[in-house]
């Protein structure tokens, strides 16, 4: 008598969106960059049920050259020099 074998379940589409082995956290913060990403929030500080400050927080995350164009050279700061210390006369002592 043979046994019956059930055939392997076929991947949902939730699987192979969520099991994807090949990307790293390199590759989603690049793509996340390169797309663009709104972060926006709400921080609401109190005291003893008094709301006393508010915030709301709103930031772009993207590449540079998404906002600037291909053409965006970024200006280097010239360098900086040390700062010469001022010599002081030495005080005799009496």
């Amino acid at each position: 008598m043979k046994r019956a074998t059930r055939p392997l379940p076929q991947p949902t589409v939730s699987d192979q969106v969520l099991d994807a082995p090949e990307t790293t956290v390199l590759d989603l913060l690049d793509n996340l960059l390169n797309k663009g990403v709104m972060l926006n929030g709400d921080i609401t500080l109190g005291v003893a049920g008094v709301d006393l400050i508010y915030l709301r927080l709103s930031t772009l995350l993207c590449a540079a050259d998404r906002i600037f164009g291909e053409r965006y050279e970024p200006v280097a700061s010239p360098p900086r020099r040390p700062r010469a210390r001022r010599r002081r006369p030495l005080k005799r002592r009496t």
